[in-house]
């Protein structure tokens, strides 16, 4: 089987996939892992939901909090949605490839290519929004988790004689699943801009390597450098 691959497959192909690969999942390495991702758009997130988490304990009515973790969930679910029709795209793109193949031959700049390099570019696009969907509906069940923690989460008041062991573990069970929740959408978002640059490759290997080069700067521009964050960490 790999000796049919690299038998479709040129060096620059290969040399392309590979720094793809290499740059989706690196990038997702710095971004939740490194030293560095505590100074980064998803550490700062964190911070605001354990917050939310405290400001929520305190509240007897929670309606507003149900009505925040319903907007979040309704926006996961779109994309998912969204993804469900990408994927039914790109297998409806293998079902008719030879005349796809020949409406490309006639694009500019366009490189000629064998239906199973075709193929195994189709695949990839395939993997990218496989993997998004699951981050998606991943995320969509542990917010209806996280609705759940609200809902079943007693009312602690200091009046009341808050118990702050109790409700430091309520509060960072709550920050938590939040997170973790939130993180998945995250990776699914990722997984989106990362589809843009696997769309490069139908057109040349080098555009596929300065596009998936592009997307990381754009990436680490939003989560390390953005406006948005300097404002998330003013006091």
């Amino acid at each position: 089987m790999l000796a049919s691959v690299f038998s479709v497959i040129s060096y620059a192909d290969a040399a392309g996939l590979a720094w793809f690969l290499v740059v989706w999942f690196g990038y997702g390495w710095l971004s939740e892992h490194s030293p560095w991702a505590r100074r980064g758009l998803a550490d700062v997130g964190d911070r605001h939901r354990l917050e939310w988490a405290w400001q929520m304990l305190r509240r007897e009515a929670r309606m507003p909090d149900a009505a925040l973790v319903g907007n979040l969930m309704q926006s996961v679910s779109f994309y998912a949605n969204t993804t469900i029709y990408i994927i039914a795209g790109v297998l409806a793109l293998l079902g008719t490839l030879d005349k796809v193949i020949s409406f490309a031959e006639e694009l500019p700049f366009a490189r000629e290519a064998s239906r199973g390099l075709w193929e195994i570019k189709l695949v990839l696009l395939f993997g990218v929004f496989a993997f998004a969907y699951f981050k998606f509906t991943w995320s969509l069940r542990q917010f209806n988790l996280l609705s759940i923690l609200i809902g079943s989460t007693p009312v602690m008041k200091e009046s009341d004689g808050l118990d702050a062991q109790r409700a430091e573990v309520a509060a960072r069970r709550l920050g938590r699943v939040n997170s973790l929740a939130g993180d998945e959408f995250n990776r699914g978002i990722r997984a989106y801009y990362f589809g843009l640059a696997a769309v490069a490759w139908f057109v040349q290997p080098w555009v596929f390597i300065a596009m998936t080069t592009m997307i990381a700067v754009v990436l680490y521009r939003r989560d390390f450098t953005s406006p948005l964050l300097r404002a998330l960490r003013e006091d």
